[in-house]
């Protein structure tokens, strides 16, 4: 009785105990990995995220450019995203989102816009992250396009690249980005700043003005007007308050 009774507790041990992957396993996983199709002759938009990244400063953006790849006659956008990890990331909304590259370890395809919207820690603990801030300063080297969206821009400010160019961020955060990046020329009462290659913006449900901007100064107005209207957005640029210096 007692071999049965050893023999069962041994059972559930084991059954417990937590799995290790082996390198063989790993292997396997990355063969399974699928990454997303990125056609040629099109701008390479990656979008920089990470756990407590704000739900609408992600999909604004990233609904107006992956929907350019319906639109005839133009250099559409592949859209991706990259992040510190491989493993789900969680939104401060508690979305789930799986990157599709991890700029730690992986090749990165080379990043013609980079999008970085913002997340619950880009005032205080993200700006120490020294491995993100270093990957937002390469991809600037080559990048034709730096944009973010509400605290985004802080990103944007510690790697240093908004020091020669005015910048919006999130309306209540405006006062806290003066205060930390006194540097900087900082805009208010605008929704986005185009200066040079950087584009910031107020964030929030108005990502989508700053994303429809940038589209419509590749595409031109038609085709800005038509991304609008698929997602029912009235736009019209003379309306949204922005600044673009002369």
């Amino acid at each position: 009785m007692k071999i049965i009774t050893y023999i069962c507790l041994l059972f559930i041990f084991l059954s417990c105990k937590p799995q290790i992957e082996t390198p063989k396993q790993v292997s396997q996983k990355q063969k399974e990995r699928v990454l997303p199709q990125l056609e040629p002759n099109r701008y390479n938009v990656a979008f920089l995220i990470m756990d407590g990244t704000f739900n609408t400063e992600f999909t604004a953006p990233f609904d107006i450019f992956q929907h350019t790849k319906y639109r005839k006659n133009i250099k559409a956008m592949n859209t991706f995203t990259v992040a510190n990890t491989l493993e789900p990331i969680t939104t401060f909304e508690g979305v789930r989102i799986l990157p599709d590259f991890d700029y730690t370890k992986d090749s990165i395809p080379q990043i013609d816009i980079l999008v970085v919207p913002s997340a619950e820690h880009h005032l205080d603990t993200d700006l120490k992250d020294s491995v993100m801030v270093n990957f937002v300063k390469k991809v600037d080297k080559t990048a034709l396009y730096m944009t973010s969206h509400c605290d985004g821009a802080f990103v944007l400010a510690k790697a240093g690249l908004l020091n020669e160019v005015a910048s919006t961020t999130f309306p209540s955060d405006i006062e806290t980005y003066k205060k930390m990046f006194p540097q900087l020329h900082v805009k208010d009462s605008v929704l986005f700043v185009h200066d040079g290659k950087y584009i910031t913006s107020a964030g929030g449900a108005k990502s989508f003005e700053a994303a429809l901007y940038l589209c419509e100064f590749l595409y031109g107005k038609e085709i800005a007007r038509s991304l609008a209207s698929g997602l029912v957005i009235d736009w019209n640029l003379e309306e949204v308050p922005h600044f673009i210096p002369d």
